[in-house]
């Protein structure tokens, strides 16, 4: 079956109709980041935040039209509201590999930030126990390492673990968990995710090329999250592990605001600069009522492998009094090592590639640690749910 091009595409969208003004998507400029990979087509619906909701029906329209076209495998397409009409030259999401109203599709639910159509606030994953996010306030302090480890040592643990990687500009997990390939829909409508180490793992690597920049805006990294979320079959899972992407932006606040999570984990390195940024992560968290389980100073401190000299080279226990500083509890600190870089490169981090390892204790008892703030977090809200008593 030949493939579908970009010019059948326009054409057969030329059919759906804008119901206020009566004319087609097209020639109104709302198509944006049209993009075609195998059959997978994607593209964006430009429309003012104010008729988001309305327009729920043409979306649905616009996505039938083009998953009924010959050689179209699967159609995604999300409502979006950068601006007021005009196309955009920017791309959209890539198509994902999943079935026709599968990951990407919106759901005609309450708006969110720029009009796109987003979950529901507080609605939870099904099969999926309890959400930890690990995030930071700044690139580069080894948050993803962190983020892997602490799944594996949850898993280690006997626990069913499940790893989103969140970042969607600089996705890590495919490589640091060992995985290649893409997903599969076995139903056409939710994507199965990749494993390996016992761990369920959902990625945007999985679905671009490991070079292909994504150039996103703020509400298709949005909706892309969602996606991963909730149009993912999770299965049963005692702890899903996000790994977020630095900073406090929209993708964040989209895990903070629009999922139940748990609790957050914030990874730092010793030094002032590093501190003061995750001191910013922590407060976004708690803004927005999740609890910060604890801080991780990772890069603590290297031993050299020669002569065994301990060296501070970011200083040393910066997090441990920040922690204490801001109420919150020190969950651990991992020293700078070849060892925890190489093996996470590999795709063999150090918790399952040297079990016996000091570095995979100290790995393997933040998790418990972790596992222990998930119990009280849990148990706490329960308590505080209210009960309907029948005399």
């Amino acid at each position: 079956m030949a493939e579908v091009s970009e010019q059948q595409i326009i054409d057969a969208l030329g059919n759906v109709k804008d119901p206020d003004s009566g004319k087609d998507v097209v020639a109104s400029g709302m198509i944006s980041g049209l993009q075609v990979k195998d059959g997978h087509v994607a593209f964006a619906i430009e429309v003012d935040p104010a008729r988001g909701a309305a327009l729920e029906p043409m979306r649905k329209e616009a996505e039938k039209t083009v998953f009924d076209l010959p050689g179209v495998l699967t159609a995604t397409v999300v409502l979006t509201a950068e601006r007021t009409g005009g196309g955009s030259t920017e791309p959209g999401p890539p198509p994902p590999q999943g079935g026709h109203g599968g990951p990407g599709h919106s759901h005609g639910q309450d708006q969110g930030p720029g009009g796109q159509q987003l979950a529901q606030a507080g609605q939870t994953i099904p099969g999926v126990n309890a959400i930890v996010a690990v995030a930071s306030g700044k690139g580069g302090v080894g948050k993803s390492t962190t983020a892997v480890n602490l799944a594996l040592g949850l898993a280690a643990a006997g626990h069913k673990v499940g790893l989103m990687d969140a970042d969607i500009y600089g996705p890590s997990m495919p490589r640091m968990m060992g995985i290649s390939g893409q997903p599969v829909s076995d139903d056409g409508k939710t994507l199965q995710p990749m494993e390996n180490y016992g761990i369920k793992v959902m990625s945007i690597g999985f679905l671009v090329d490991e070079d292909t920049p994504m150039i996103w805006r703020g509400p298709m990294v949005q909706s892309a999250l969602e996606q991963m979320m909730r149009d993912v079959n999770w299965g049963e899972l005692d702890v899903l592990i996000v790994d977020m992407p630095p900073g406090t932006g929209d993708a964040q606040l989209t895990m903070a605001q629009r999922v139940p999570v748990t609790g957050a984990v914030i990874v730092s390195t010793p030094q002032d600069i590093a501190l003061l940024d995750a001191r910013k992560g922590l407060n976004m968290f708690r803004k927005v009522d999740v609890p910060v389980f604890g801080i991780v100073e990772n890069m603590s401190y290297f031993n050299c492998p020669h002569c065994g000299e301990r060296s501070e080279i970011f200083s040393h226990g910066g997090a441990k009094t920040e922690a204490e500083r801001l109420g919150c509890d020190f969950l651990g600190e991992i020293p700078l090592d070849i060892e925890i870089r190489s093996t996470s490169d590999s795709g063999h981090p150090i918790v399952v590639s040297q079990p016996d390892g000091a570095h995979a204790k100290s790995y393997r008892f933040i998790a418990d640690a972790v596992w222990q703030k998930i119990g009280q977090t849990l148990a706490a809200r329960e308590a505080d749910a209210p009960k309907i008593v029948i005399q």
